[in-house]
């Protein structure tokens, strides 16, 4: 895979988890829920600051450092986290649903799951594996 398609790959993931999830989530239904504890709260913006300024230095990884494995393992790190989490969920009483019922899906499918799935295994196959061979 060359530079150029590597670099847009671990941009495109870095988007969702460091722009679109604090855009989706600096609202009422999560960052100013009123049902949500203040020690829920804090939980959230941590989470989302740290995401972001791990975003931001993957860019700055990426787009001036030419660092590309760096920046794609840290992304890994983070979508997988979710897709974990979220593969976990029935354990801890988690759940994507917002308190009405309504859950944001696309094709049926929820939009996290779909959003971080699609970057996770993207941002897997720009990682080239080295094999050593025996001699």
């Amino acid at each position: 895979m060359n530079n150029q398609k590597t670099r847009s790959i671990i941009t495109f993931s870095i988007l969702l988890y460091a722009i679109v999830v604090p855009f989706l989530e600096i609202n009422a239904t999560h960052v100013f829920n009123p049902n949500w504890t203040p020690h829920v709260r804090i939980h959230e913006v941590w989470q989302l600051i740290t995401n972001s300024c791990i975003g931001l230095f993957c860019l700055w990884l990426v787009w001036v450092k030419k660092e590309t494995r760096v920046s794609a393992i840290l992304s890994l790190l983070i979508t997988g986290g979710f897709l974990l989490a979220f593969a976990l969920k029935d354990s801890y009483g988690g759940s994507m649903k917002y308190l009405d019922g309504n859950e944001k899906t696309f094709l049926g499918i929820n939009i996290g799951l779909l959003g971080f799935g699609i970057a996770f295994i993207l941002l897997l196959i720009t990682i080239p594996i080295k094999k050593k061979l025996k001699q």
